[in-house]
This record gives C-alpha cells, structure tokens and sequence, in this order.
C-alpha cells in the first residue's frame, strides 16, 4: 500500500465531500436518506478546514478517504474535554476499503494528538462495526458514560470512544 496522509488543500474539498458524502449514503447512516441535512455538512469541507485540521488519504494524487481531526479546544469538537482531541467524519471511498485507509486515517489523528492532547475522543453509530474494530485494534474503549444524542427528542444514540495517551508519548 502506497497511502500518502496529508493535509487536504482547497482542491482536495469537493472530491472529498463526495467522498464522505458518498460513504455515509451508501452505508445507510442518514436517517434521512438524500434529504438529510447532515449531507450539506458532510459535503461542506471547506468548512471544517476553516476550524479544524481535514486529512486525506491519496494514491498517485486519488482522494480515497479522510477525517476531520479537532485538535483541543476546537471549534468543531462535539464531546472533547478539556485536553483532549476529536477524530470527526472519517469516511473512506467504497472502492478503496479493505486496504487499511480508515485506520491509517485514524492513526495519523492520534499522532497529532501525542504531545499535544491527554487522550482522543470520537463518536460513531451503532451500525458502525467496521469502524469500531478499527478504534479497538487502535486501543481505543468504549465510553458508554459519554454516549449521546445528537438530535434532542429522537431515539438516535452516538456511541463514543476513548484513547487516553500516555504522558511518555507526550
């Protein structure tokens, strides 16, 4: 596998909305289908970079993946404490799963936490399972304490994961 994870820049935005637009229809994550309004914000990565660190996974110049990392603090963060970092929108292209993107993805955002952050949090659905082996290989743990929902009145519960970081790897 020769994966490159680096930076997105601004002709990297519309391929990789499609992309993690494209990865949440297909896998049936928006309760909404087309008419979700969770698409738009999927789609809008130019937004996410104005506020946070987007990442891609390319071969020979090919967006097949990538993930929002909110180092701490940040604006995007949706359950991080204070110090720690979030993993947000991972999404890999159909056509390129299987080959370790997501968890190469996935790691190259708790490198970037290490020295800088107490621990990474990220949250994920229910139906996720491919995703959350590779939060598990990764020794992330579940965190039912910190499972929420994101859409007050409606039955729809995130799960969240932990990885707390060691202060020698700081």
């Amino acid at each position: 596998m020769d994966i490159l994870i680096r930076p997105a820049v601004p002709a990297d935005y519309e391929p990789l909305g499609g992309i993690t637009a494209q990865a949440y229809l297909q896998d049936g994550l928006l309760l909404f289908g087309e008419s979700d309004w969770y698409l738009e914000e999927l789609k809008d990565v130019a937004k996410r970079a104005s506020a946070a660190d987007v990442l891609v996974a390319t071969e020979n110049d090919d967006i097949l993946g990538g993930v929002t990392f909110v180092p701490s603090g940040g604006p995007l963060a949706d359950l991080a404490r204070p110090g720690e970092a979030e993993i947000r929108m991972l999404a890999v292209a159909h056509v390129a799963r299987g080959r370790g993107i997501g968890q190469a993805l996935v790691q190259a955002c708790v490198d970037r936490a290490s020295g800088t952050a107490t621990g990474v949090v990220l949250c994920t659905q229910p139906t996720m399972h491919t995703a959350h082996r590779i939060y598990e290989r990764l020794g992330f743990t579940r965190a039912p304490e910190r499972d929420w929902n994101p859409i007050p009145g409606d039955d729809f519960t995130l799960l969240t994961y932990e990885l707390t970081l060691s202060t020698t790897r700081r």
